[in-house]
């Protein structure tokens, strides 16, 4: 039995306690802000309970895994929601395409658009279902030290099959011509931090997800699978030290052994980093020890920042959905603004969150709560002008969605941005989702799990293996943790 420090405690450090303490470790969690989750922490003001990040419930078989580990399941720690539609994508007022959770409906939603796309739809996901089985059942699993734990004749064949070397784009465009569903097929990529044509086919296994699996949602927010995760995590003897800044990480004869915290040293055996990555090695560690210098970080990919409005509104809106998704601007212009010339967007994209239309617990009675999010260029100055400035335009775009005025019901808002990614979560450049999943950064092109000079300290989140988003960060820590124990079995 080894002292297992665990920095940060986000969905990859919540992941990671669980798998460490299940092998019998002593395990700490130290967390620089108050409240537990990283991203995924929630906040309450004026009757209005608000997540504060990731705001999608899709694989759910991914957390199903995680939590049947420990012999549980999800429904042991929240009621799951399946939404339907499950999302609507706005491409003007009267131009909305709702996302049924009947593929039957949703294939007459296809034929309704493009005559013969039903058929292409169902050949599409069929291939997104394999690239599936292939990438989350298999690949996500690996802790990418080598190429040569993907030499297996059917990872092999699995990775060719699912068109590894192509990207999204020109996959989708194979199938589909009206651009209105090119745009939804490419939707959700986006939470992959790159323009579709960039991003390799191998991820429209998110297709799968989102189109056949489904789009659910944990009653009383996605907060609540942070909860789930920490109770789990105190059922096996996890502690956790929530406000808690750790300021140096201790090495001693080639092997980390303790932390520097605001609370005083702590001895450990062992060390996974969940908080972000470059903060761990460019402020924590010193430099012999470091996986990459500055340099190699300016020269990555990053997905987008966010600006976000947490937005609380006395009156109920009729056209929203849970999730709505306003394509009612140039698309390409947006993606130019994030991604080659990076700067804040003159007409954005953006997408509103509208809990309050499943879960009658996140609002007072009558009123709704909204979530706004916009996608911006991760490093760019951020004021609160800027922030008020867009502000208006977007409530403008929602107002004439909906048919109806309600500025002036607006009775709270906060807003989120790229300063307080950087002063909450240490954030490379304020990015919200980490590192973009080209092909260059896939894989064992990313940045490592493991510190290449400390045999006891791993790394895990969002910008290493195996890449942005919540299941993502699930799988990321279970291979750290697991990376970790192997190490203390071979000792």
């Amino acid at each position: 039995m080894a002292n297992i420090s665990i920095i940060g405690s986000g969905f990859s450090g919540l992941a990671a306690s669980c798998f460490a303490a299940k092998e019998g470790h002593r395990v700490a969690v130290f967390e620089k802000n108050r409240d537990i989750g990283g991203r995924a922490r929630v906040y309450s003001a004026e009757g209005f309970t608000f997540d504060m990040g990731p705001s999608w419930y899709w694989m759910p078989d991914i957390f199903e895994n995680f939590f049947s580990a420990f012999g549980k399941s999800a429904a042991d720690y929240y009621e799951l929601k399946q939404l339907d539609p499950g999302f609507q994508i706005i491409f003007g007022k009267d131009d909305v395409i709702e996302i049924p959770a009947s593929m039957d409906e949703l294939e007459q939603v296809f034929e309704s658009i493009e005559p013969g796309s039903a058929v292409a739809l169902r050949k599409f996901l069929k291939e997104a279902e394999f690239k599936y089985e292939v990438g989350m059942k298999d690949l996500v699993y690996k802790p990418a030290f080598s190429w040569m734990e993907y030499a297996n004749m059917d990872v092999v064949q699995g990775m060719l099959k699912a068109n590894l070397f192509s990207s999204v784009s020109s996959h989708v465009k194979s199938y589909f011509r009206d651009e209105r569903l090119i745009a939804l097929m490419e939707f959700p990529v986006l939470f992959l931090g790159a323009m579709a044509n960039r991003i390799p086919a191998l991820y429209t296994m998110m297709n799968y997800s989102a189109l056949v699996q489904g789009t659910f949602y944990p009653v009383g927010g996605m907060c609540k699978i942070v909860s789930g995760m920490k109770e789990l995590a105190e059922s096996l003897d996890v502690e956790f030290h929530a406000g808690v800044q750790v300021e140096h990480i201790e090495v001693t004869g080639g092997l980390v052994s303790g932390l520097k915290t605001s609370i005083g040293p702590v001895k450990t055996d062992g060390l996974i980093a969940a908080a972000d990555y470059h903060h761990v090695e460019q402020q924590l560690l010193d430099e012999p020890y470091r996986n990459y210098k500055e340099k190699y970080w300016e020269k990555k990919t990053f997905a987008p920042s966010c600006l976000i409005y947490y937005v609380g509104v006395s009156k109920k809106l009729k056209k929203l959905q849970h999730h709505n998704l306003f394509f009612d601007a140039d698309f390409t212009q947006h993606a130019h603004d994030i991604y080659s010339s990076p700067q804040w967007p003159e007409e954005p994209l953006f997408y509103v969150c509208c809990p309050s239309k499943t879960d009658a617990g996140v609002a007072p009675e009558g009123m709704e709560n909204l979530f706004l999010l916009v996608p911006v260029a991760a490093g760019l100055k951020d004021d609160v002008t800027t922030r008020e400035g867009y502000f208006d335009g977007l409530i403008r775009r929602v107002e004439n969605f909906c048919g109806e005025s309600f500025r002036e019901q607006i009775i709270y808002k906060r807003t989120y941005c790229i300063n307080d990614f950087t002063e909450d979560y240490h954030a490379y450049k304020g990015n919200a989702y980490g590192l973009a999943n080209t092909l260059m950064q896939t894989a064992v092109l990313k940045p490592s799990l493991k510190n290449k000079q400390l045999k006891n300290m791993f790394y895990a989140g969002q910008l290493t293996v195996p890449g942005p988003g919540v299941p993502p960060a699930l799988i990321s820590g279970q291979v750290a943790a697991g990376q970790l124990d192997q190490y203390f079995k071979r000792k």
